[in-house]
């Protein structure tokens, strides 16, 4: 690994997908993952729901049996909902559901990436639009003098497999580091800068930049504006998913924490 790819010395760092977070996760206090259409956005709305959600790779034979070991509901395609006991990617069919109370979430992207930063031994945070205010506050009480944190947006993939950088990825985490220089923990990396320049260029009309985004026309082509709906809420969300023994889970409101 190149020393330079790491960004340290900057306290606010930012990179994209698997390899973004191998390269500056490592040196980081704590890695928060950006996946707005739709990963994190379906972890908020889930964890606020007081869903544990397992991320996973892939929707296969393994998914389900990890579901199944764990007493968890296994997500389903977006399509393949058929009832409030089912529930897919989509932040809206989780918004619907009742009776779930563990949810394997598989994400080629998101859940992906916050994996294998869990194995990796790294403290992970769920940030999408909705959560970006609250999972700011919640990673500078987590900061100590001098700790750094990693944002990693983790973008979508061509057909072949590449990495697609995501703009609406770029957006979060930019909300994200916004609210992090607003509390002070300041002294961004160029990139991490970039971004925050680049959610500064849409959040007068951040709902209809997510609209109008590849992503966003993508799902709303498929049938599923809602989704773009959600994740367009800005700041709407308290909950904070730490990704606690493989799981993640809404982290405590302050006064509860001892």
């Amino acid at each position: 690994m190149n020393d330079a790819w790491t960004q340290a010395g900057s306290r606010i760092r930012f990179d994209w997908g698997p390899a973004g977070a191998d390269a500056t996760g490592p040196g980081a206090a704590l890695v928060a993952v950006i996946d707005v259409l739709s990963f994190t956005t379906a972890l908020t709305v889930a964890v606020e729901r007081g869903i544990a959600v397992l991320p996973y790779r892939w929707r296969d034979d393994s998914a389900g049996r990890v579901a199944r070991e764990h007493h968890a509901v296994l997500a389903v395609g977006r399509k393949e909902v058929a009832g409030a006991g089912q529930v897919s990617l989509s932040p809206d069919s989780i918004r619907r559901s009742t009776g779930i109370e563990r949810l394997v979430l598989p994400s080629p992207n998101g859940a992906t990436i916050a994996a294998r930063l869990a194995e990796a031994g790294a403290t992970v945070v769920g940030v999408s639009l909705r959560n970006a205010d609250a999972a700011a506050a919640s990673v500078v009480r987590r900061l100590g003098a001098g700790e750094a944190v990693a944002v990693v947006a983790a973008g979508e993939r061509w057909p072949d497999g590449s990495l697609r950088p995501a703009v609406e990825d770029l957006w979060g985490a930019g909300a994200f580091i916004a609210a992090l220089v607003r509390r002070g923990a300041g002294d961004l990396s160029v990139e991490a800068g970039t971004a925050l320049a680049a959610y500064r260029s849409v959040a007068d009309d951040l709902t209809t930049a997510l609209r109008d985004c590849a992503s966003g026309r993508e799902l709303r082509a498929y049938g599923f504006p809602g989704d773009v709906t959600v994740a367009a809420q800005l700041n709407a969300a308290t909950a904070v998913p730490i990704l606690t023994d493989g799981w993640f889970v809404a982290e405590p409101a302050p006064h509860e924490c001892r």
